[in-house]
């Protein structure tokens, strides 16, 4: 692996395989030190938004930036750069619902799991079926990569076929909440191939299934 640094960033980076791959899914998340996505009852405002890390990470991924903060941060006619679908379990989406959207991510196929929700949605797909074999059949169609973004019960559920995992470590603890992967006892190795140190406190770890 290879050490290298730039703009007061250390990285460890290995080399990616090359050759005609599926469409990956990749889980990227921001997370605390004691591994918690949100609070008890789904909160997520005391993650931060550390300014260094949106600059490091907004180049490559500016899809991930929500609809309708687009124009505020420039990026209205920004092209997708990985991602053109979003997997969203109920509560991730939830909170596009409490900002007056049904469709968070416009810019995206966007898929929401959830066997409680009824009604209609504009712009999104409600996904009802067994998020395994659904997702697997999506990683199969011709596209970009694919973006899940929570949450964790969705997470731990497709746990067997996310690829590539981009976990944004914040430097807080809170004790309880989500965790990242909400689901039973189960063992899988990844291997790290970025990791990326902020002068915030914030580390921006790249792990591949090993």
């Amino acid at each position: 692996m290879k050490h290298f640094r730039y703009s007061g960033l250390i990285a460890w980076k290995g080399h990616a395989g090359t050759g005609a791959e599926m469409r990956k899914l990749v889980y990227y998340v921001g997370t605390t030190l004691d591994g918690y996505i949100a609070g008890p009852n789904g909160e997520y405002d005391f993650l931060p938004i550390e300014p260094d890390v949106t600059e490091a990470l907004l180049p490559e991924l500016p899809e991930t930036i929500p609809t309708l903060a687009r124009e505020h941060m420039g990026l209205t006619d920004t092209p997708n750069r990985r991602f053109d679908t979003v997997l969203m379990g109920s509560a991730s989406y939830q909170p596009g619902l409490d900002a007056g959207t049904t469709s968070p991510y416009d810019h995206l196929d966007q898929y929401v799991f959830s066997k409680s929700r009824t009604g209609e949605y504009p712009g999104v797909t409600m996904v009802r079926d067994d998020a395994v074999d659904f997702v697997a059949d999506l990683k199969r169609r011709d596209g970009a990569d694919i973006w899940l973004c929570g949450g964790g019960k969705l997470a731990a559920s497709l746990a067997g076929l996310i690829d590539e995992l981009i976990i944004k470590r914040y430097p807080l603890v809170i004790g309880a909440g989500i965790p990242l992967f909400d689901g039973p006892f189960r063992v899988s190795r990844w291997t790290p191939f970025q990791v990326q140190e902020f002068a915030s406190g914030a580390l921006v770890t790249r792990y591949r299934t090993t």
